[in-house]
This record gives C-alpha cells, sequence and structure tokens, in this order.
C-alpha cells in the first residue's frame, strides 16, 4: 500500500480488497450487465475536492469505484481517460462503505456524459 493516504489505490490493492469481499451478491437483481473495468479515474465532489479512483465495474446505467477515503451520496463528476480520449460523467453516487486497508468502495448511476474539461 501507498505511504500516501489519498493515492490511487493499485490494481493489486483492488484484487486484495475484491478477494477479501468476495463476488458480489447473486441475489441482487441488475437492469443491465456490469463489466469488470480497472482504469485510472478521478471523483470531483460537489465540494470541489478530487479523488484519486479505480473503476471497478461499469454498465449502461453506472459505475463502481474503488478509492481511499469516505465520499459522502450525492452527485460526483467521474473522469476517466484512455490514451486518446478524456469521457467525464456527473454521476448520483448512491452509497459509499468502507472495504479493508482503509479502502471503500462506491457507486452509483450516471446521470449525464459531460464534456472533456
Amino acid at each position: 500500500m501507498s505511504a500516501d493516504p489519498w493515492s490511487r489505490p493499485t490494481l493489486e490493492d483492488l484484487k486484495v480488497v475484491l478477494e477479501s469481499i468476495g463476488k458480489t451478491d447473486p441475489e441482487h437483481e441488475r437492469a443491465a450487465e456490469r463489466l469488470d473495468l480497472s482504469v485510472p479515474a478521478e471523483i470531483t465532489t460537489s465540494r470541489g475536492a478530487t479523488i484519486a479512483a479505480m473503476t471497478r465495474e461499469i454498465s449502461r446505467f453506472g459505475i463502481g469505484l474503488f478509492h481511499r477515503g469516505s465520499i459522502n451520496p450525492g452527485e460526483v463528476t467521474v473522469k476517466m481517460a484512455s490514451d486518446t480520449r478524456e469521457y467525464r460523467y456527473l454521476v448520483k453516487l448512491e452509497w459509499c462503505r468502507p472495504a479493508t486497508n482503509g479502502m471503500f468502495l462506491s457507486g452509483g448511476q450516471f446521470l449525464g456524459k459531460l464534456d472533456p474539461e
């Protein structure tokens, strides 16, 4: 684990947390198929704080995130980038709960796509 408590979690951090919690409960009915997706992301809260994160999964309707530090539910901006493009989305963060090693898992629904900064 990194010495900086607000640094972006690594793929190894994500692997450890996911192994500790097991797979998603199969009884949860999902409106859309979720795909595993582990890419760097940034979450900007309504108060302007920027939190480095990793995505965990994504669907047509929402996104799962992995980060250090708790985030209050509400509207946030999530920024992800590929080699050639940047993507920004307005997300209604619906939940955030602690995982292991000071990490947090959160998830929310997409409210809309935003223009790149």
